[in-house]
């Protein structure tokens, strides 16, 4: 039992009853009074669903049926019973928003997968660097302090994770006191035009290129009328311009010519797990994804084409030191040609100098991302990468309700920008894979507003200047198709 005890979990990060009563109590597990024993007791059956930080009414009513328990099994009286009843435990309110439980949380939901049913203590070493999860926690909660009553805004999450999967940064929530929804992990929310990407990657595997035209012009595909956000249009404009400035009707278009399915099939080759919906307006982010597996599909980009498979967990031990799992390298193997991960890069890379993204400019870093921001502004994202961080934000409300305009260009963007900055701080700048076939375009002059998605860019005369990108011979149309068993 006193092994049990030591090691089963209590909720809000709390494995064992030592770190469950300083958790929520804030003192040692032999000095809990009678109350606060009999709500510890209670959590175990369902930890996450009764921990008091979660539903307080619930980890009292649950206590109140262990209070009864023990009078009527003599280890306390009645008296005893009636005192804990009247004032029972009440918590003790952590420090800040304590948004690393959300991190524990989601260690303690797939450590199972890797060891199975655990019979003795216990040491698991993760991929979370504490630093990074404060600076994470304070940009997230700063910028909705200072920008959410504005923008309608109650929540937001963070995700970041290096190129190959690991997981540095993981905020579920504001705080995690009020509300232990993990976001991060659990929300699926629409994307909107951050999920873009894949219909461009899709668009290039099948031969065209950056400097491929497409028509900017009002487009209709049945009952459906896609239309850019500024309601106007264009004309021809190569397909870095249109991602760059997330034109939703070339985007639409684009979707149309690959085929939705072939959307599908990118974004799930590149570790989207969710369930989409290969209809015409995926192509705009309709269906619904994770910040953990939108930003893992992301670091493919950021690693020259490799996809992978988000990892928190890096090493499991005895309490002697006796290894009981050990992560290897692993993931999904190459999942995008090098040359498809240049001209992505060359793109995604004018979004951040001369697009939707222009706002979020590292200084001495090379960066890509992409803004999304579903109909309605019921959701705001921005997931941004250099060659070292891949990070993922985004920002709405639990009961969807639209927010006032917030959109991937502002409130994400600021959070994503607050908390690079810091996090590459000891990073040494690195280019991004590909970068021997493009170079950054010379920033534009003109005026730029960023509240919002698909042509957003205002006051640009003529033609965007040209990126450089040299082009690499045409592909075989299909030929990536073969090579992924994709058909």
């Amino acid at each position: 039992l006193e092994l049990y005890m030591n090691r089963v979990y209590f909720g809000a990060g709390a494995y064992g009853v030592e770190a469950a009563a300083r958790r929520y109590f804030d003192k040692p597990a032999a000095e809990v009074s009678v109350a606060e024993a009999a709500m510890l007791a209670g959590l175990v059956q369902a930890p996450s669903r009764l921990a008091p930080t979660r539903d307080p009414q619930a980890a009292r009513d649950r206590a109140a049926l262990v209070l009864a328990a023990m009078t009527e099994l003599g280890f306390i009286d009645e008296t005893q019973q009636a005192t804990a009843l009247a004032r029972p435990a009440q918590l003790s309110r952590p420090q800040g928003p304590g948004t690393a439980n959300y991190a524990a949380d989601y260690v303690m939901d797939v450590l199972d997968d890797f060891i199975g049913a655990v019979e003795t203590d216990i040491v698991v070493h993760t991929t979370i660097d504490l630093p990074t999860q404060r600076s994470a926690e304070e940009a997230l909660n700063a910028e909705l302090t200072e920008q959410g009553e504005r923008f309608g805004v109650g929540q937001g999450a963070l995700v970041s994770m290096r190129p190959d999967g690991a997981v540095r940064a993981l905020v579920g929530g504001r705080d995690y006191s009020d509300s232990q929804f993990n976001r991060a992990v659990a929300a699926r929310r629409q994307p909107g035009s951050a999920f873009k990407p894949f219909v461009y990657l899709a668009a290039l595997e099948q031969g065209l290129t950056p400097e491929t035209i497409r028509e900017d012009r009002p487009v209709q595909f049945g009952n459906w009328r896609p239309e850019n956000f500024s309601r106007d249009y264009r004309g021809p404009v190569p397909l870095r311009t249109a991602l760059a400035l997330s034109l939703n009707t070339v985007a639409a278009s684009l979707g149309m010519e690959v085929g939705p399915r072939e959307v599908v099939r990118v974004a799930q080759r590149l570790g989207v797990a969710s369930p989409l919906q290969a209809n015409g307006s995926i192509a705009l982010g309709t269906s619904e994804v994770t910040p953990l597996e939108l930003t893992g599909a992301f670091a493919a980009f950021a690693n020259g084409g490799a996809g992978v498979i988000p990892y928190v967990i890096r090493r499991v031990e005895t309490a002697t030191g006796e290894a009981i799992y050990e992560r290897r390298e692993g993931g999904l193997g190459r999942v995008i040609d090098e040359n498809a991960v240049a001209m992505m890069n060359a793109m995604m890379h004018e979004t951040m100098i001369a697009g939707t993204g222009r706002r979020g400019g590292l200084d001495g870093w090379e960066a890509g991302g992409k803004t999304g921001t579903s109909q309605d502004f019921r959701d705001a994202w921005f997931v941004g990468y250099t060659a070292t961080l891949v990070t993922g934000v985004w920002v709405g409300n639990d009961d969807n309700s639209p927010t006032r305009r917030a959109s991937g260009g502002n409130l994400p963007l600021d959070v994503w920008t607050r908390y690079m900055k810091i996090a590459l701080a000891n990073d040494v700048p690195a280019s991004l894979p590909g970068g021997g076939y493009w170079r950054a375009p010379e920033p534009r002059e003109a005026p730029v507003a960023v509240s919002g998605e698909g042509s957003q860019i205002s006051g640009v005369a003529g033609p965007p200047p040209e990126s450089g990108w040299i082009p690499p011979s045409p592909q075989e149309p299909g030929l990536l198709g073969r090579l992924f068993g994709i058909y």
